[in-house]
């Protein structure tokens, strides 16, 4: 057996069909995003302006946030110790849970090393706890959803996106007594579209099923004081599980869920994925708290985002670039291959100073590879003005056809 053969050739693959990852080497300025350095292909740092991060706010740059991790590396040091159950619990991971369980008006909250983590133990371990659980996933849901289903070992029932009569199909096909499961998400981030929270939990409620809702592309940017979508359209009350990021809008690391206290409490006693995993550095938790706290009461933040995203759409639309119908702060621009996705990337990067990472499958299906711009707060109507001319000579220059104004 060659072993070597095998795994060069599934690198070989990869670039074959256009999809091979390359990450980019980068350092963002403090109290300066979106500016950066990049590494990558110069001969020392080049500035470059970030397009596509996930810290929508720049909160992982707020003075708040830096100034509480500082004085928390000072206070405790840099690691947790363990795991909750054995050194790891420390007064930070009490005091944020209390605070994200009270942002989604939750009676208890569960901190994970990561969102993909907190769904991947959450959903495997409820089914696990529900005999013969059946779980209903939407067809776009994110692959740490998939997985943790999968892990599961349960019965799964797939549904088109979004589309409430094929749920109800497979809701009202199962056994009135069988324990179910509707999982799906608030904001689907490669589309930028929303997920119809209060259709979904009336079927939920007529046919007798739990709700688990993936808030990650929303909390900290929608809702009063940040709690997502199903605050924003007060539907929070209505599902039984919110599960949420602290790595994108509240700009630091890790995942969570909020419910009721008995379904915290069994996850809290069940999940592997939570039991045998070395608790959040307090350092990030205590990074992650100013944040929610600070979003809780600011709508600054989430007011500069969405306006920005706006402009960007508009100054996308009016020169013919093909931006794709988005009803979030998400703004995906549609090349439909990945080979060319990645050179529109690597020219804007090289020539422009330009970040912004090619979304290729198995993030997307075949055929709809795309750039996906996240504008945030801090990027500046000349910035979008020079994003915009940019890319517009590179369509021309790779002969892609513009789309004619309205």
């Amino acid at each position: 057996m060659n072993y070597n053969h095998i795994f060069d050739q599934a690198i070989d693959r990869l670039h074959s069909e256009g999809r091979y990852r390359v990450f980019i080497d980068i350092l963002r300025n403090k109290g300066a995003f979106p500016n950066a350095r990049c590494f990558a292909g110069h001969n020392g740092p080049k500035p470059i302006t970030v397009w596509c991060s996930n810290d929508y706010l720049a909160m992982g740059q707020h003075p708040k946030v830096v100034e509480a991790m500082e004085e928390a590396l000072h206070d405790v040091g840099a690691g947790s110790g363990g795991t909750r159950n054995i050194g790891g619990n420390t007064h930070y991971h009490v005091e944020l849970e209390h605070e994200l369980a009270d942002l989604h008006g939750k009676e208890g909250a569960l901190l994970f090393t990561s969102g993909y983590v907190s769904n991947d133990a959450t959903l495997s371990t409820l089914a696990k706890l529900l005999p013969g659980c059946v779980i209903f996933s939407d067809a776009l849901n994110h692959a740490s959803m998939i997985a943790g289903i999968r892990n599961a070992g349960c019965e799964k029932r797939v549904f088109r996106h979004n589309d409430l009569v094929h749920l109800e199909e497979l809701l009202a096909a199962e056994d009135e007594a069988t324990p179910k499961v509707i999982a799906f998400e608030s904001v689907y981030s490669m589309d930028g579209d929303v997920a119809p929270i209060h259709e979904i939990c009336d079927l939920a409620e007529k046919y007798n099923a739990l709700t688990y809702i993936d808030e990650v592309h929303a909390v900290g940017m929608y809702g009063k004081r940040g709690g997502g979508i199903s605050e924003r359209d007060a539907a929070a009350h209505r599902i039984d599980i919110i599960e949420g990021t602290l790595g994108k809008a509240f700009g630091v690391m890790g995942g969570y869920i909020a419910a009721e206290k008995r379904i915290i409490d069994c996850i809290r006693s069940y999940a592997p994925g939570f039991i045998f995993t070395t608790s959040l550095s307090p350092v990030l938790a205590a990074g992650v708290l100013a944040a929610v706290r600070h979003l809780k009461g600011s709508s600054e933040e989430r007011d500069g985002q969405q306006a920005a995203a706006q402009l960007l759409k508009d100054k996308f639309r009016d020169a013919g670039l093909p931006v794709m119908d988005s009803v979030t702060h998400i703004v995906p621009l549609m090349v439909g291959d990945p080979v060319r996705a990645k050179k529109i990337s690597d020219i804007l990067l090289a020539e422009y100073g330009v970040y912004v990472q090619p979304i290729n499958y198995p993030t997307v299906p075949r055929g709809t590879e795309r750039l996906r711009f996240t504008p945030g707060p801090a990027h500046s109507a000349e910035m979008m003005t020079d994003l915009t001319q940019a890319l517009v000579e590179i369509w021309d220059r790779m002969e892609l056809e513009l789309l004619k104004a309205a």
